[in-house]
């Protein structure tokens, strides 16, 4: 086993949003290392907007040689993720990874932000990690083993004009993250956090036309950098707010990311995103 090679046989991971695009791509990266997979995600159908279904995933997870639960979740709703977990539980047996990868994104200022788009973004991103954490942590309480990770960005107080109302929806879910880390930490439970340093190709990144390809990276930096994080114990490696990047690096020893962009170079004018 290495930091980029976690053995994970016979865990569980919960992977909200595993439909398409990140989550998906780290749904079928934890089953190659062993773990079965539940998906839990809204789309039953693939469509031209929005490719790619459950079924889809759970069948490529199956693919893969190891054991996949779908089950239409929409994460705003706690009955729905209540259902989910019992439903994983049911399935199962346990929990031991819960990844909040599920989010809605709206990227414009206050005045430009109508009250149901602030609303969506808080019940989709910051609320929804609280509730399938609220569900998931007495199971791994019972087992006394648990990696929790929110995709969301690091703290800080820079400004983010343009992106206020979001990031006020991201950056909560670093607070849940951080308060669980330290009223979990002697169960042997993590929760950190994981954002990346540049524009990562998605639906996401094409739907909302985020610069051109040659300035993303590809998923496959954040499926590394969340083996290398689940490569950790959880009670030695808890409470990090992480960049893709200094995740790789200070856990794997990768310094050299050239390989990640999805042109095979990285382009003359970066686009950074760290403190989105």
């Amino acid at each position: 086993m290495s930091a980029l090679h976690p053995d994970l046989t016979g865990r569980v991971a919960f992977v909200t949003g595993a439909s398409r695009g990140i989550g998906k791509a780290i749904a079928l990266r934890l089953a190659q290392h062993g773990a079965d997979i539940v998906i839990a995600a809204k789309s039953e159908q693939s469509s031209e907007l929005l490719p790619g279904s459950i079924h889809d995933a759970a069948r490529e997870v199956e693919a893969l040689g190891r054991r996949a639960l779908a089950v239409k979740t929409d994460v705003r709703f706690e009955e729905q993720v209540q259902a989910a977990v019992e439903a994983a539980i049911a399935r199962f047996g346990r929990i031991d990874i819960l990844i909040n990868n599920a989010g809605a994104i709206w990227t414009r200022p206050v005045l430009e932000t109508p009250p149901k788009k602030f609303d969506l973004m808080m019940a989709v991103n910051v609320r929804a990690s609280y509730l399938t954490a609220y569900f998931a942590l007495p199971h791994m309480q019972l087992q006394r083993w648990g990696h929790i990770l929110n995709m969301c960005p690091p703290l800080h107080t820079d400004p983010t004009p343009g992106r206020g109302p979001y990031m006020v929806s991201k950056l909560g879910m670093a607070r849940i993250a951080l308060a669980i880390a330290e009223e979990h930490r002697a169960d042997n439970i993590a929760a950190n956090t994981l954002w990346p340093r540049t524009i990562i190709e998605s639906q996401a990144s094409i739907n909302w036309k985020m610069a051109d390809r040659s300035q993303w990276r590809t998923p496959e930096i954040m499926c590394d950098a969340v083996c290398a994080i689940f490569s950790q114990e959880p009670a030695r490696f808890s409470g990090h707010m992480l960049i893709d990047e200094q995740a790789l690096e200070s856990l794997a020893g990768v310094t050299n990311f050239d390989r990640y962009w999805c042109e095979g170079k990285p382009p003359a004018r970066p686009i950074y995103i760290d403190k989105w």
